[in-house]
């Protein structure tokens, strides 16, 4: 996942990209002397000066930052010479340099350092930056120099970038409501505004509902199967609460592996209805938040003049439309539901041959699918986990880096950082030039969003003639190490690991003029392919014969336990499509909506995912209170998109296949054509550049090998 343009949405027309700090003079409040936040950074490759930041400096920082871009903006309106490419929409890009600067930094460290206080500061913030955003997008003055820029195109001398550009940004403001008139525009004004806080009211409260629960288990008996790195890692969680025994929560490395290895049946299905239920009701209800985010979201789409909010965001993706969308996932749907109907059912024989009677139930399902996992392949995470110690995982991704694109990487300590596990690299080229900064901040915590990510404290883009290279950030939440292990990665882990290292790789070798078109700067269906390519390298034998040794005896990982992997990459490979499948149908089903939803939000969950139900639904339960991907995530109809970019990325893997995993060739044209040119032309063109055809479907189902 990427985040990097879900942080900045509230800015998408007001601060794009990055002109020098001081092109306009917008006297300083004395208050802000010392601010690190507004100064010049004497720091290496120009990094946030972390040490130096408090709490107290953001909030005034934003509202100088906003005071700032307003007179950008300004200049722009009031230039006296007739409206050009360079001084109205490269002016506009930019536009905002100090504002992208603070509010990168606020936003991308409220998503994994943030607190009570980061949190009001983001409320307060959020409406400003709305309401800086709208005043940009529905200034009609500025529309009209950007309006006859756009018509009259044919006379500037504009290359592809600069063209991709100019077309990005007509379409940005008739996509914000520049044609809106009278009420039609004030209403757009009130929606946007409401809908920017409601977002991240959901995102605040499913992280709250998350860290609400927990379950301390002091009775030995209930955790002696267990794993030693799953029993450690929750006697570690109890020791660091204060705590007896030892602890679940409701975070992936601590829920995950517990529903996976326990046969504590009554427990498993206690903390899944908590996992299931965060979000309905109480302190963090989010159920409400769904109805009216659906309702705003359907609202703005009809000021727009469209029927939907499903029609006016595919208008601007690589699918391009509704109806596209939805066959699509019908064609996936439809060509593996039989064959995730047989996954459950084998899972569920071989369950009853084990002794459980009835029907399994969801907290079931983990812990009898690694069991016959263990007996069809013999193969489970307990094995492979010594040949991952995180530490090699690094090393290893670092190195497929180098093998396909003659990067290096060295870690550096004189860069500051914000937290003390997190890891600061130089990233270079085969000639030495210094393409990226590149943190890394691997463990979960209480202050960190779950899941995992990418963003950047700032992209690549070209000032004064100059390319300034990237700082970029890969977040996860990976298993911790303990007083008796290393962090060891479970195979879905590392397997993360790859694909969020492919995201970064994609804002590392990025080029341009443009930051609001380079790197991950792509239509969100296109955004997955670099990271989804990546994670088909976990199960290459060439590549695992490279690193994969075990962490204590340094014995390389054993042919069979690899041959085990690979046959095993495709294990229920049509039920786990079919509940990805079912994400994408849910979200799409909020945002076809053409009358704002009544009733219950359960049963309009129910109603979405009926035609993917494979395993039986528990009533009370429900995922769209905690679907943040979709409520707070930026993601909202583009869930589609992962399942899109497995097709892409299915297909692009087959070239490396049919060439060589390692391939110098394959690997220069995916660096050159798809992950250097970021969103510099539609990306079918840049696909079928690096391809030579368009994505065939039928690749991602080959690849399941389905039977």
């Amino acid at each position: 996942m990427t985040t990097t343009s879900i942080i900045m949405s509230a800015l998408t027309l007001a601060s794009a990209g990055g002109a020098q700090m001081g092109s306009v003079d917008v006297p300083m409040p004395e208050t802000l002397v010392g601010n690190p936040l507004v100064e010049e950074w004497n720091t290496p490759y120009d990094t946030p000066p972390f040490a130096e930041i408090e709490l107290a400096h953001y909030e005034p920082a934003i509202d100088y930052a906003i005071a700032v871009n307003r007179a950008e903006i300004d200049a722009i309106i009031n230039n006296e010479e007739p409206a050009t490419f360079d001084n109205t929409i490269v002016a506009m890009e930019q536009a905002g340099s100090l504002l992208s600067r603070v509010s990168g930094v606020f936003f991308v460290l409220n998503n994994c350092m943030t607190s009570p206080e980061m949190q009001q500061i983001a409320m307060n913030v959020t409406p400003k930056l709305t309401e800086l955003s709208n005043d940009v997008s529905l200034n009609p003055e500025l529309f009209a120099r950007v309006k006859s820029v756009y018509e009259n195109r044919k006379k500037f001398k504009l290359d592809t970038e600069d063209m991709q550009l100019l077309e990005d940004t007509y379409k940005s403001f008739a996509r914000s409501g520049a044609l809106l008139e009278g009420e039609a525009r004030e209403l757009y004004r009130q929606y946007t505004t409401e809908l920017s806080q409601l977002t991240l009211e959901f995102g605040q409260n499913a992280l709250a509902a998350t860290n609400h629960f927990s379950l301390n288990i002091t009775d030995e008996k209930k955790v002696e199967e267990l794993p030693d790195f799953v029993k450690d890692g929750m006697a570690a969680e109890a020791k660091a609460r204060g705590e007896q025994g030892w602890t679940l929560t409701l975070h992936a490395p601590s829920y995950v592996p517990f529903m996976t290895y326990s046969s504590q049946r009554n427990i498993k299905e206690q903390i899944y209805r908590a996992y299931n239920s965060r979000g309905i009701g109480g302190e963090y209800d989010n159920m409400e938040n769904i109805r009216r985010i659906a309702e705003l979201r359907l609202k703005i789409a009809n000021l727009l003049g469209y029927d939907c909010y499903a029609d006016y965001v595919l208008e601007d993706r690589m699918a391009e439309s509704t109806k596209i969308v939805n066959n699509f996932l019908r064609e996936l749907l439809d060509a593996t539901i039989d064959y995730a109907h047989k996954d459950v059912k084998a899972i569920e024989e071989y369950a009853h041959t084990l002794g459980f009677e009835g029907e399994i139930m969801p907290w079931d399902w983990a812990y009898y699918s690694e069991k016959y996992k263990e007996e069809k392949y013999a193969i489970n995470d307990e094995q492979i986990k010594p040949y991952l110690r995180l530490e090699n995982a690094k090393e290893a991704v670092f190195m497929l880096a180098s093998k396909l694109y003659g990067l290096s990487f060295e870690q550096v300590h004189n860069i500051d950082i914000y937290h003390d596990e997190v890891t600061v690299y130089e990233v270079k080229d085969s000639t030495g030039e210094v393409l990226a900064i590149l943190y890394l901040d691997f463990f979960p915590r209480e202050s960190k969003n779950q899941g995992a990510w990418m963003t950047e404290f700032r992209g690549v883009k070209t000032v004064n003639g100059v390319e300034e290279r990237p700082l970029v950030q890969l977040v996860m939440n990976f298993t911790k190490p303990t007083e008796n292990t290393p962090s060891l990665l479970t195979f879905d882990e590392f397997t993360t690991f790859l694909h969020e290292f492919g995201h970064g790789l994609h804002g590392i070798l990025a080029r341009g003029k443009y930051e609001s078109i380079n790197g991950t700067s792509v239509k969100r269906d296109f955004v997955e392919l670099p990271s989804q390519i990546m994670e088909n390298w976990a199960t290459e034998k060439e590549y695992l014969d490279l690193w994969a040794k075990h962490y204590q005896t340094g014995e390389p990982m054993p042919a069979e336990l690899i041959e085990k992997i690979v046959a095993a990459k495709n294990y229920l490979a049509a039920y786990y499509n079919v509940r990805q499948l079912s994400f994408g149908m849910l979200d799409m089903a909020y945002h076809v909506i053409e009358s704002p939803i009544e009733g219950d939000i359960r049963e309009f969950e129910l109603r979405a995912i009926a035609p993917t139900k494979v395993v039986p639904i528990v009533d009370g339960m429900a995922m769209s209170p905690a679907f943040t991907h979709v409520f707070s995530g930026g993601y909202a109809t583009g869930y589609y998109g992962y399942k899109w970019a497995e097709v892409l990325a299915a297909d692009a893997f087959s070239y490396f296949k049919e060439e060589g995993i390692f391939n110098e060739k394959v690997a220069s044209k995916f660096r050159h054509e798809v992950l250097e040119k970021g969103g510099h032309e539609h990306p079918m063109t840049l696909y079928k550049n690096f391809r030579g055809h368009k994505p065939k479907t039928q690749a991602l189902i080959d690849q399941m090998n389905l039977e």
